[in-house]
């Protein structure tokens, strides 16, 4: 059954025809109204296609995959001065995907470092290849407009508009009247605004792809097309790590300790040759050509998001594409280049409703042609980039999400510069391989529900605190139930079900997927879990801000427990466990059994890989709580969020140092229940013979105590900044200590508190978050995480030489922490943080802090003349924080407003200080 198309569109539509038609330059099938093809004037299919006679012997990079992150790939590794790599196509160049792609160029999106990717590219294709080879890249700067028809969309809008200030992007938030000024054949009807990005363009792919490869051979890389990749060699070294060898290919083996998989949708094929989990998969994605539109030249680019439709200029016509809630999964056949699939129109249909809706011309205007091929999805719908962990030596560079030509240029520079240095000058963890758990890697019904649900809600609006809907519930720890009946409303990380807050309306349990109603399948019906997302979809509080703040306050002044089971937990054992633990971990490791230290990990360039606690330990009698080992181990427990970036990092720098040792994974054997408050001991202390007095369990050390009954980890640790424990314990111990935390807690007004919370009283006290306000292109001094380096001692550790320069020669940039009592909504992150009149950084993340009754926000400022950032640099300044382009007076910090002298965290509540400090901040 056709969906609902309009009168004049009936009599366009194709039906039947064969699977896919394999396209040449200027073929078109015989059949009434528009063919399958793409509308560039070139491409590269008629390029020579003569069989290569060899390949080189030995290479330092084999690239896999001709189009344009390949290109793109190879290219940067030459200005990196690493030529002697090879790019093997089984085609011709762009044969795959990129040939047949809308060649799109945006240069906004809610997030820095896509912003500063884009950027990257831009400047690749308008400034630098034509110039430098000679080859005209296809750019046209036309502008693009962003369609907002309400209130919440055009903020999404302003706060994309806010960060661009920093990096020296112009946009323009417009009027209705002012939009069709712009854009005279749109119609305003329904429109609420628009954001204008005069700086957005298109590109052709061919063009692209020729120039890349023609600047990467003149510096002596080689390009082998029509090369089929057989097999790749791998091999176990003396510590039973497995490492690339050498990559066979239809015409002969090429020696290589690197291979860089670049191939698409077959990227999933080449990763099963050796052991490789690629979490993509294939779906059909389309657009149509028009004919000749009257007055549409020179228009800019559109993007709809609510009507889920672009509409591109192709010279005096418009490329229409979008996302549709059911899109065609595709299973990839090896033999398939420049080809196409017949549209399907019973697809394809949902989107010419929003494209007449914006600009109603189109509706008498006829199809020139239909262009549907084949694009590789992942679960985020972000790329997978880096080093794979299963083999060293293979890399990632695939799963665009029909992103590849406007992402290429940067993404390309970025993994060049990962593969030779080993790691990207930007914060890439969002693409890196390493975001996702391995369990979940090959989990092929998580892969298709995500991928479907990220490419359904590509132009949903992306809210601060959305969750996902598809493949919940996969790892639920032993207090989930518990929890749920308690009113938990869950998060999701790594497959890890969280608790976010806590409804007092009841349950709210996460319902199977039902593809949004797609596929004949029906959609969940009174879906509470579905609902409490959308009291989240605001820019603005939300409806249960209170109910957050509630948790906040009962943390700060009577007690709550916290359940973060998910985080990972490892123990790192072997004869060389003390050698590794000094050289991967910057805090002391030669402290005291008993003890338990904050520390870092570093990458060579003194960047943050990850901020984790590890407590050293002795040989235990068996099983999760207490291993068996020889000599001494250290208990590891990572953020869960980021648990296999950090498992990976450990072990990438034990097998690169030949350590004897290893890591043991008990992620999901133990639960983690965190009692904080000022209260916590007096609960904790009924329920145990331990002393929990500070003289026999001081703040940041770990004893194995018996607690209601049950043998668990304590460690007086806090996230929050206050007094407290965290209880790890086995699985089967989990619900009844927690029942006993409970009945004893409510004798002191415990509640239940999720991450929500935590989000806000970590920030409140100063505490960072990976990935957040620290990633790894921050270094400790930046982030004012000094304390955790052992600079005063001689002991090596990884990043050192780094860190030793960087203090000799001063930061540029700093931490700060930003209050103001601006009244309109909350600081989310991406702010602009103006000095002085001067744009000097933006904030990382950003809170409401309920016991300071405070907006608070942490960002990096730097000099624009590039000098050292100190205290008195940013104490000298007036602040201004641009929230939606809107400015706020703001108060910077240089420590963190809540008990900066850490009497909390030690148990002593004796003074009034914090309230002083709320008092001079509400002055």
């Amino acid at each position: 059954m056709l969906r609902k198309l309009p009168l004049g569109w009936l009599t366009l539509v194709i039906q039947g025809g064969p699977k896919y038609i394999k396209r040449t330059h200027h073929a078109r099938t015989m059949c009434s109204g528009p063919t399958p093809g793409v509308p560039y004037e070139t491409s590269l299919q008629d390029e020579e296609a003569a069989e290569p006679k060899s390949v080189p012997s030995h290479v330092d990079a084999v690239i896999i995959g001709g189009g344009s992150l390949g290109c793109s790939t190879l290219y940067h590794l030459t200005k990196l001065g690493m030529t002697n790599v090879v790019l093997l196509e089984k085609d011709q160049l762009t044969a795959g995907t990129t040939w047949h792609t809308a060649g799109l160029v945006w240069n906004l999106r809610p997030s820095d470092t896509e912003i500063e990717l884009l950027s990257s590219t831009r400047h690749l294709i308008s400034e630098v290849l034509e110039a430098e080879t000679g080859v005209n890249p296809g750019w046209i700067n036309n502008g693009g407009l962003f369609i907002a028809n309400n209130k919440e969309r055009l903020d999404e809008y302003k706060r994309m508009a806010t960060v661009a200030k920093v990096f020296g992007i112009e946009s323009h938030v417009l009027t209705p009247e002012e939009s069709k000024k712009l854009y005279p054949l749109m119609n305003i009807d329904d429109l609420y605004g628009t954001l204008y990005s005069p700086a957005d363009g298109t590109i052709d792919p061919a063009g692209v792809c020729t120039a890349l490869t023609r600047g990467a051979t003149r510096a002596g890389a080689k390009v082998v097309t029509n090369c089929r990749v057989k097999d790749i060699k791998v091999a176990e070294d003396g510590m039973g790590v497995k490492r690339v060898q050498a990559v066979e290919t239809s015409i002969g083996t090429i020696n290589t300790p690197i291979v860089i998989n670049c191939a698409g949708v077959w990227a999933r094929t080449i990763g099963e040759k050796v052991g490789v989990n690629t979490p993509l998969c294939a779906k059909k994605h389309a657009y149509i050509v028009t004919e000749r539109i009257e007055g549409v030249q020179n228009l800019p680019n559109i993007r709809d998001h609510d009507a889920s439709v672009y509409l591109k200029l192709q010279g005096d016509a418009l490329a229409i594409g979008g996302y549709e809630p059911d899109p065609i999964f595709w299973k990839p056949v090896p033999d398939f280049a420049f080809s196409l699939f017949e549209l399907d129109w019973d697809v394809f249909a949902v989107h010419i409703e929003g494209a007449i809706n914006r600009v109603p011309v189109i509706e008498t205007t006829g199809i020139k042609s239909t262009v549907c091929g084949p694009e590789s999805f992942t679960p985020d719908h972000k790329p997978l980039m880096g080093e794979a962990p299963e083999v060293r030596g293979y890399f990632l560079g695939c799963a665009f999400n029909s992103s590849g030509m406007m992402l290429g240029g940067g993404c390309g520079k970025e993994l060049a510069h990962w593969v030779y240095h080993g790691r990207p000058e930007l914060d890439m963890y969002g693409f890196d391989i390493r975001r996702f758990a391995r369990f979940l890697t090959n989990n092929s019904g998580w892969i298709k529900e995500r991928s479907h649900e990220a490419y359904t809600k590509n132009y949903a609006m992306v809210f601060p605190h959305d969750e996902p809907l598809a493949s919940r519930g996969m790892i639920k720890d032993a207090l989930h139930e518990e929890l749920e009946a308690a009113g938990c409303i869950y998060q999701e990380r790594q497959g890890f079900e969280r608790p976010g807050w806590f409804s007092p309306n009841g349950p709210a349990p996460v319902l199977k997927y039902d593809y949004y109603g797609s596929y004949g399948i029906a959609k969940n019906a009174n879906y509470e879990y579905e609902q409490r997302l959308m009291d989240d979809y605001t820019f603005d509080f939300p409806r249960h801000h209170d109910i957050i703040g509630n948790e906040c306050l009962a943390t700060r002044n009577n007690a709550a427990a916290f359940n973060m089971s998910y985080f990972g937990k490892f123990y790192l054992v072997g004869p060389d466990a003390q050698k590794a633990a000094d050289w991967i971990f910057t805090n002391d490791m030669t402290k005291a059994d008993g003890t338990t230290s904050y520390t870092c990990m570093l990458n060579q360039f003194g960047g943050v890989e990850s901020d984790l606690t590890v407590s050293p330990i002795q040989p235990g009698a068996g099983g999760p709580l207490e291993p068996t080992f020889e000599g001494r181990g250290f208990y590891v427990a990572a953020g869960g969020g980021n648990s296999q970036h950090s498992l990976t990092h450990i072990n990438t720098a034990i097998q690169d140092q030949k350590f004897d040792c290893r890591m043991l994974d008990h992620s999901t054997d133990l639960c983690m229940l965190s009692v904080q408050g000022p209260k916590s001991r007096d609960i904790l202390q009924a329920l145990t013979d331990t002393d929990l007095s500070n003289e026999n369990f001081p703040f940041s050390t770990h004893q194995i105590i018996t607690l209601a009954g049950h043998t668990l980890r304590a460690l007086r640790l806090t996230f929050v900044g206050e007094l407290g424990w965290e209880l790890h314990i086995p699985n089967e111990s989990a619900v009844p200590v927690y029942k006993a935390v409970m009945q004893e807690g409510a004798k002191h007004g415990i509640v239940n508190a999720g991450y929500r919370a935590i989000e806000s009283l970590s920030m409140e006290k100063g505490y960072r978050h990976w990935h957040a306000d620290l990633r790894s292109n921050d270094t400790p001094l930046e982030a004012g995480l000094a304390f955790t380096c052992k600079l005063k001692k001689a002991t090596p550790f990884l990043g050192r030489e780094a860190i030793e320069k960087q203090k000799a020669d001063g930061i540029r940039k700093k931490i700060v922490c930003f209050t103001t009592d601006q009244p309109h909504g909350p600081i989310l992150g991406l702010e602009t943080i103006y000095r002085n009149g001067e744009i000097v950084g933006f904030i990382r993340r950003g809170a409401y802090c309920f016991d300071l009754q405070r907006n608070m926000g942490y960002g990096y400022i730097q000099r624009a003349d590039g000098g050292k950032v100190t205290n008195a640099y940013v104490k000298e300044g007036e602040y201004q924080i641009d929230r939606m382009g809107e400015l706020y007076p703001a108060m910077a910090h240089v420590k963190a407003p809540f008990d900066p002298e850490n009497k909390r965290v030690k148990g002593d509540y004796s003074d009034v200080l914090a309230d002083k400090v709320k008092e001079e901040l509400h002055v």
